[in-house]
């Protein structure tokens, strides 16, 4: 390396004063401040349709409080360098200081550059989905970010922030190259104690004694998107890591109140007339169902239950979108039966489809079950109940079931056959991330369900849409007209219009070849997706979904419209009341169609990700519990369209939280004791132990 006698390289040991070294650390720390609040502001400006309604004042202070996160993180990255305050030389090597500070800084400005979409997409800071994405198959995931995202204009932004941090950097260590003139190692080491406590100090982000900064000291104001805005990203990433590592021991769920106490609550709300306790003292839930006792006879045998990606009940005619995206949806939706008040378990597929199959809830901890060691164990989802009828069972899905580990779990689950994306041979449309169309998937799962019909026996079969998931993959020449909004075309939209085509068609199908009128047809959308505005703190145009029961005499049976509140887990009791007979089973939901007249429903949902926010709705009220915040009422309306406003009643508020920390608490310590099944393995271990 050749050294300039008139500025020594940055890689020498010349010692520098403490003042210069201290004016050095204090610069660094503001770049990253300034790195952060850009951050922030590209953040605002991504998701600018979320403050339409939203003070500024508000905005403003989002980034007052999102000073105190950043702060946070700074001392994080500046720690390595404050302890080196301590060595004799202290910052002599100021080459590897801003090697150092350059590598977080690039660091910082990826995660800033790829939250962009993340948040535009989830509505969630970066959390433990990151994970889950990393863990999967690296070639879907690359292929989902290249083909989905402006990849190439990311790593543009990641580079021109990286380089204009390190800049400034370089520009302070320069400006604050001041030589020491004599030694005096204990006025060093007393600066660098005090720089110690001053970063310690500020890496609490606040003065109080108790616990330093959380998630819920971000939750200042009504609207959820300036309480998501004054976070950091990588502070978010940096719990939901910590999470990851084994947080799970220290699960607060499992001590909300006494365990008989929780149970007892439970199984008043949850076990209903007709239902009688199956060793109640070894499972919660477990029990035998009589039969309804109706008129009329049912007469369905088979079940198609089709579980749509993304489909978002507010994009639909039925709830009033204006956009005419769901023309053959709205127009099923008027032959059948549909819920108004249904909602996802989750954001995201993975708990859609494990709520929905096998019966279980969406527990903090637990977002991505299938995928953990408590997913081996035996729920009472569908295929075990229906197994015991002696049922056919088929899984036809566009993509490839070892995503979300969908193979392993659903064939414990007795799930027998599989058709995925390698399945279909020549496809109409395949795209390079997912697999298949929908129109293909559909095209095929009518062939399988019309040779299954003329077999005689019944069957169960479960369609999996795709299309409508980033990066929306469609064929070239779609059979619709794009969405526009604003005069451009919208791409989820389109791909929700396509979808929605492909489901048509396979109705269309259905009513032409008739002979389906022992079959129900269950369709529901997997979670929705965000919105213009953000409703309450959970972000309920992410969950509300419809829940349409379509089949022979439906609307005479049962009638067009019911406003029960459910959720995924009330998929497979109401399935099993309209097939009729009794049956035993270990759901967590509960028949809407055997509520009590009076009975408003009830459903409990989190956002996916490590987020520790949770709700809880019953009738027209939803009560949301924020990450160790003050919980929030509010009282809300589906139709015409979603809305919500803050609501004051103590009484109800506590009755709502306490219900829902009774049935967390309850499920949690059923899925760590593996009591959520059937009950035979429990008889099979006393056995054993006899």
């Amino acid at each position: 390396m050749i050294r300039s006698p008139a500025r020594p390289s940055s890689f020498s040991s010349q010692r520098h004063s403490i003042a210069a070294d201290t004016i050095y650390l204090f610069g660094s720390a503001l770049v990253f401040l300034v790195l952060f609040a850009v951050s922030r502001a590209l953040l605002l400006w991504r998701n600018v349709e979320l403050t339409n309604d939203i003070p500024l004042q508000e905005i403003a202070l989002a980034f007052g409080i999102g000073f105190r996160f950043d702060l946070i993180m700074t001392c994080y990255a500046l720690t390595p360098l404050v302890l080196a305050m301590l060595l004799p030389k202290g910052l002599s090597r100021r080459g590897w200081c801003n090697t150092w500070l350059a590598m977080v800084a690039l660091l910082f400005s990826f995660l800033a550059a790829l939250e962009l979409d993340f948040y535009h997409e989830f509505h969630a800071r970066l959390n433990s989905l990151v994970f889950q994405y990393v863990k999967e198959d690296p070639k879907t995931v690359i292929s989902m970010l290249w083909y989905g995202f402006p990849v190439l204009r990311y790593f543009a932004l990641c580079g021109a922030m990286t380089v204009l941090a390190v800049f400034a950097i370089v520009r302070i260590d320069r400006a604050t190259r001041q030589p020491a003139p004599v030694k005096n190692y204990s006025r060093r080491v007393l600066v660098a104690l005090m720089l110690i406590v001053v970063t310690a100090a500020a890496s609490r982000g606040t003065f109080r004694s108790g616990p330093p900064l959380r998630w819920a000291d971000a939750y200042k104001t009504k609207h959820l998107f300036t309480n998501h805005l004054a976070l950091n990203g990588s502070f978010t990433l940096l719990k939901a890591a910590q999470q990851e590592s084994g947080a799970k021991t220290k699960n607060p769920w499992l001590k909300q109140m006494p365990p008989a106490e929780a149970l007892a609550l439970v199984r008043a709300n949850w076990v209903m007339p007709r239902e009688t306790l199956l060793q109640p003292d070894q499972l919660p839930l477990y029990r035998h169902v009589t039969a309804r006792l109706t008129d009329t006879p049912p007469g369905f045998q088979n079940v198609v239950l089709i579980i749509d990606e993304s489909f978002s009940a507010q994009r639909t005619g039925v709830f009033g979108n204006p956009l005419k995206i769901t023309p053959r949806f709205d127009a099923l939706a008027r032959e059948g039966l549909l819920f108004d008040h249904f909602f996802s378990q989750g954001t995201h597929t993975h708990q859609g489809m494990f709520a929905t199959m096998a019966c279980f809830p969406n527990l903090p901890f637990y977002e991505y079950l299938m995928k953990q060691p408590q997913g081996a164990n035996n729920f009472s989802g569908i295929t075990k109940v229906l197994a015991e009828r002696n049922y056919q069972s088929l899984y036809v899905y566009n993509g490839d079931f070892a995503w979300d580990n969908q193979y392993g779990f659903f064939r414990a689950q007795n799930m027998q056959r599989f058709i995925g994306r390698h399945d279909f041979v020549n496809p109409r449309f395949s795209d390079r991330t997912w697999g298949v169309s929908d129109e293909d998937m559909f095209d095929r799962g009518y062939e399988e369900i019309a040779k299954l019909q003329d077999g005689g026996k019944p069957y169960f079969v479960v369609l999996q849409t795709l299309s409508n998931h980033a990066p929306y993959a469609l064929p070239p020449k779609l059979p619709v007209e794009p969405v526009l909004v604003n005069g451009q075309r919208d791409e989820h939209l389109t791909a929700m219009r396509y979808n929605d085509y492909a489901l048509g068609v396979f109705f269309d199908r259905i009513k032409q070849r008739g002979g389906f009128d022992n079959t129900v047809f269950v369709f529901l959308g997997d979670h929705g997706f965000g919105g213009g505005e953000q409703i309450t703190d959970i972000d309920l145009w992410r969950f509300h979904i419809p829940l349409l029961i379509w089949g022979k005499d439906i609307q005479r049976n049962y009638g067009a419209t019911r406003s029960v509140v459910g959720s995924q887990v009330d998929v497979v009791p109401t399935i099993m009341g309209i097939l009729g007979g009794d049956y035993d089973h270990h759901c967590w939901g509960r028949d809407l169609l055997s509520v009590a007249p009076d009975d408003r429903g009830v459903a409990i949902i989190k956002p996916s990700g490590s987020e520790g926010t949770t709700a809880i709705i019953e009738g027209d009220t939803i009560m949301v519990q924020p990450p160790n915040a003050t919980p929030r009422l509010y009282k809300y309306t589906t139709l015409p369209h979603l809305e919500a406003t803050p609501l004051t009643d103590a009484e109800h508020q506590q009755q709502m939280q306490t219900l829902m920390r009774a049935y967390i608490q309850t499920a949690t310590q059923a899925l760590l004791d593996n009591r959520v099944g059937h009950g035979d393995h429990i008889e099979r271990a006393a056995a054993e132990k006899k």
